[in-house]
């Protein structure tokens, strides 16, 4: 017996090292180039990174805060640029990202965060999650909000519609950001 069972456990160990080598051969090929590099560099290369980077390295740079959008801590939210600012109170630009515009547009201006909602069905009937309302145009509620789905369509023309969509981790953010009677500045 004891013979066999050194041959089971020889075995298994001879698998489990088959097993973890291709695992790390699955997972240096998926990893993506910039890593691979990095860890080509870090054995060859001479350590001066500064001559190394060009332009295409850098993220590019975040879109300022609009000139015209007044100052204070505040939300700003650029109809022509379909983006929004979360701006502190020394005019900094906390976060700023991207969404998807409503069909009902409220006229640039300055309001203030009137209702929230932790979840709801969207007038589009899709479940939504951190609503923060700022504004009414003939009778549809503009805000911003994040789909549960995390999905991120724009809205059908037909129907009236005000919600302004940002991603969940944006959605999140925002909700932070926007206690009632947070200044939402909007700009053209």
């Amino acid at each position: 017996m004891p013979a066999k069972s050194s041959t089971i456990v020889t075995a298994l160990t001879a698998a489990a090292l088959v097993a973890v080598g291709v695992l790390g051969y699955q997972a240096s090929a998926s990893a993506p180039d910039t890593l691979n590099e990095a860890r080509k560099d870090s054995h060859h290369a001479p350590k001066n990174h500064g001559d190394r980077h060009d332009k295409k390295d850098k993220a590019p740079a975040p879109a300022p805060v609009p000139a015209a959008s007044g100052t204070g801590r505040r939300i700003v939210y650029s109809l022509g640029a379909k983006r929004v600012w979360l701006v502190d109170a020394k005019g900094t630009a906390r976060r700023t990202f991207p969404v998807t515009p409503s069909t009902v547009s409220p006229p640039p201006g300055s309001y203030a965060v009137g209702s929230r909602s932790v979840s709801v069905t969207g007038s589009d009937g899709i479940a939504i999650e951190h609503v923060v309302r700022f504004a009414a145009i003939n009778g549809v509620t503009v805000g911003f909000s994040a789909a549960v789905d995390g999905s991120r369509p724009a809205p059908g023309p037909a129907k009236k519609t005000g919600g302004i969509r940002e991603s969940r981790e944006d959605g999140k953010a925002m909700w932070d950001f926007a206690l009632h009677g947070t200044k939402v500045v909007v700009v053209s």
